[in-house]
């Protein structure tokens, strides 16, 4: 239990050339605006713990801010007198402008196909719907939030189409923070309807969720109780409610909800079956699910529980309940139970086994929606991984494998869907081809693309993946993915980028490279994809080896990827830049604090970094279950060996920093990006410069122009760390390793 004691407040009278009342340190990077210390000490089960700047949590303090524009201010000068910077910019939104957007959470309603993707000229993504041969031809824009805001600034959370097809449902929310209001949108003309929008219906990391009823008059949504979102408590207690369209929203009622506990995570489903909707629910973000199946009279029934290691269903146009299970299967198998019986046969105990544990870890659902077990007619389809790439298999409603969907060998699927005409429509992509929505004839066992192919000017053509395998501290083979020029000769000069995940059973799939990979490889550099445990490459053991307790497991396979780079002799510690963002920026900060020396340069995107506190902010109680909390004695002892903001060094030769964040992020607060970057700076002895990128109108999820100036940033930040020009020529390094000492005091 965490206990205060010893405040010193000292509120600082200004930045930079003011004076401050109290005990101040001057950064080891002495041209980072100085930051004043204001202690607490914190008691941690009998450990003292002092937090030297948690004032920097405080982002409505005029203090605050005034430092995050001081931060800013440094970090944009450095970055605009980078001449990489305006060119990379310049050649990163001519792609993205050339690109035709790809589709994500395709959905089949009405005799319609809709989905979400960007379109050329606009910020942000919009949603479509077109026929059923997914002829781009026949597309017509459902919603359209760049005419509803064209500052760019309002986001698509996500979206369901009614059954008939006439109607979406969609949440919108502003500046990237997720807090979500419910808009029912007329699918053919895309305007607006008459309906009140409904607040308080998606947060992050909770989110939000809506079905349908068969006959298109109301849905069933998730919603938070109602008060004003500045309380925290209004960030937790998700529940499930029913509006008729036409009413208004006072006049909506409670279904379920209010016995769960604070952190659950509700998702609802009967995209496959209208009759019946799974209601799916998550114990916070650690990977617990409980599942209750609601009937068309509205009686709800719980089918599994937390402890039961179920982790995805589905419910067929069969009437059959689908569930994916890791229990004594760490990579999966399904069962099967027919909702036609009695209510006594719908127990989990009665469920039968259907297609058995296999070499391949069954997929999850994904993030969009996309179901994990896909039921048509006549066959199932599920989603496999082999360490990432991904496999489809087939099987007949009674198990027996029919064979694979025909995709490339280092290939990820998604957005598998059945137009009810015995075909199929799933999203295929690699790292070297942009994604393409291919059509699977069920009759004949062929597949062919659709027109739905993502159109860019990048090509790959050049361009080789190869897959290798570092050995982690256990022995444990961990699959790096690497991208590099054909026929190029790597040596201990070549400039490499590493990247990982690594938490919440989250596989880094692949997925197109994009320009920013490109003109990197171009440059003559390598870029290189690890799949770390944590994430659900091989499944849920994969998972839960980089879980709660055993997280260092994923900061020792990141590092084991960085040495291997190096004993390979691809790249040298020099040359070596690693990036990761949200649960990355944690993989990140722990590997430059646990090695500081094995890195040249890192980049950090609203990461989390102080794992003792960032359960105390409204999002970050989600995380509990899968990072730990610091109200278990045990969570808390290995908590604190790696979280990176506590294992910051004074005197330490860090590598050059740079984190980035927006004030509007709903899933990390900003406080983690501050309290890093002023600790880094103020420790710090290799002379190296650590900068803080602050948005003041986005969080996590932005406009495609910041997107492509937080690309153009961090890319030309490398470049500069790494020596390098646009042309791929090195520049010389001397004098960059002048050892500036502080002069704290």
């Amino acid at each position: 239990m965490r206990q205060y004691r010893n405040v010193l407040i000292v509120w600082a009278l200004g930045l930079l050339g003011m004076a401050y009342k109290g005990e101040v340190v001057y950064a080891a990077d002495q041209t980072a605006p100085v930051t004043t210390i204001q202690p607490v000490e914190e008691n941690f089960f009998g450990d003292k713990v002092t937090d030297p700047y948690p004032w920097l949590g405080i982002s409505s303090s005029p203090e605050v801010k005034a430092w995050d524009k001081a931060q800013n201010r440094r970090t944009q000068t450095y970055l605009s007198s980078l001449p990489q910077r305006k060119k990379l910019y310049t050649r990163f939104m001519a792609a993205a402008t050339q690109t035709s957007g790809g589709w994500k959470g395709l959905r089949v309603a009405g005799e319609r196909v809709f989905a979400q993707t960007r379109l050329p000229s606009y910020q942000q993504p919009v949603i479509v719907n077109m026929d059923l041969s997914a002829d781009p031809h026949t597309q017509i824009v459902s919603v359209n939030p760049n005419l509803l805001d064209p500052s760019g600034h309002t986001a698509i959370d996500w979206f369901v189409p009614s059954p008939d097809g006439k109607w979406v449902a969609v949440s919108l929310s502003k500046n990237g923070s997720e807090i979500g209001e419910l808009h029912i949108f007329d699918a053919r003309t895309g305007k607006e309807t008459k309906e009140v929008p409904i607040s308080h219906v998606q947060y992050p990391t909770a989110g939000g969720s809506v079905a349908w009823r068969a006959d298109s008059t109301g849905f069933w949504y998730t919603r938070y109780p109602e008060g004003n979102l500045s309380n925290k408590r209004q960030y937790f207690n998700q529940q499930i409610w029913y509006h008729s369209l036409g009413k208004k929203d006072g006049e909506d009622r409670y279904v379920f909800g209010r016995d769960l506990p604070k952190i659950a995570e509700i998702r609802l489903d009967n995209s496959q079956n209208a009759l019946y909707t799974l209601i799916s629910v998550e114990n916070g973000d650690g990977g617990e699910f409980a599942h209750y199946v609601m009937d068309s009279r509205g009686h709800i029934r719980q089918i599994t529980h937390f402890a039961d290691h179920v982790t995805a269903a589905s419910i067929g146009p069969d009437n059959v309940l689908y569930l994916l299970s890791y229990d004594h299967a760490p990579k999966g198998k399904i069962l099967a139970m027919s909702l036609d019986g009695s209510a006594a046969d719908l127990l989990l105990s009665r469920a039968r086994l259907l297609i058995p544990e296999s070499d391949y870890a069954i997929q999850g659902e994904e993030e969009l929606g996309g179901a994990a077990i896909v039921v048509t007619a006549d066959n199932l389809y599920l989603k496999m991984l082999d360490g990432g790439p991904v496999r489809v298999g087939i099987y007949t409603h009674n198990g027996k494998p029919k064979g694979m969907l025909p995709v490339g060998k280092i290939a990820s699927v998604s957005d598998i869907v059945s137009t009810r005409k015995g075909q199929v429509l799933y999203a295929e992509e690699t790292y070297l081809t942009p994604q393409a929505i291919v059509r699977y004839d069920e009759q004949k066992g062929k597949s062919e693309k659709t027109k739905l192919v993502q159109k860019t000017p990048v090509s790959f053509k050049d361009i080789d993946v190869i897959r290798e395998f570092a050995f982690s501290k256990d022995g444990t083979k961990i699959p790096l993915n690497i991208l590099r020029k054909k026929g190029r000769k790597l040596n201990k000069e070549t400039p490499a980028i590493l990247c990982g995940y690594g938490g919440y059973g989250i596989s880094l799939v692949p997925h197109f490279a994009g320009i920013g990979v490109k003109q990197w490889v171009e440059a003559g550099g390598i870029y290189v994809v690890a799949n770390l445990r944590g994430g659900a490459e091989y499944g849920a053991l994969w998972h839960q080896m980089g879980q709660l307790e055993k997280k260092q497991t994923v900061f020792d396979d990141f590092l084991a990827s960085a040495h291997y780079m190096v004993q390979k002799h691809y790249t040298s510690p020099q040359h070596l830049a690693i990036i990761g963002a949200s649960n990355g920026g944690l993989l990140v900060g722990a590997a430059l604090t646990q090695e500081p020396t094995s890195f040249r340069a890192v980049v950090g995107l609203e990461g989390i970094y102080d794992l003792l506190h960032a359960e105390y902010s409204p999002n970050g109680a989600f995380n509990a279950t899968e990072l730990g909390t610091v109200e278990n004695k045990s969570n808390y002892e290995k908590m604190k060996t790696y979280s990176p903001y506590q294992n910051i060094t004074e005197g330490k030769s860090y590598p050059a920093v740079l984190l980035m964040m927006g004030l509007y992020d709903g899933r990390v607060s900003p406080e983690q990006s501050r309290k890093m970057t002023a600790r880094l700076q103020a420790a710090t002895a290799s002379g190296f410069p650590v900068y803080l990128s602050v948005s003041e109108s986005t969080g996590h999820g932005n406009g495609l122009s910041y997107s492509i100036g937080q690309m153009a940033d961090y890319y030309a930040f490398i470049y500069d760390q790494l020596g390098l020009v646009r042309s791929g020529v090195k520049k010389s390094m001397k004098g960059s390793r002048k050892i500036i000492k502080s002069s704290r005091r």
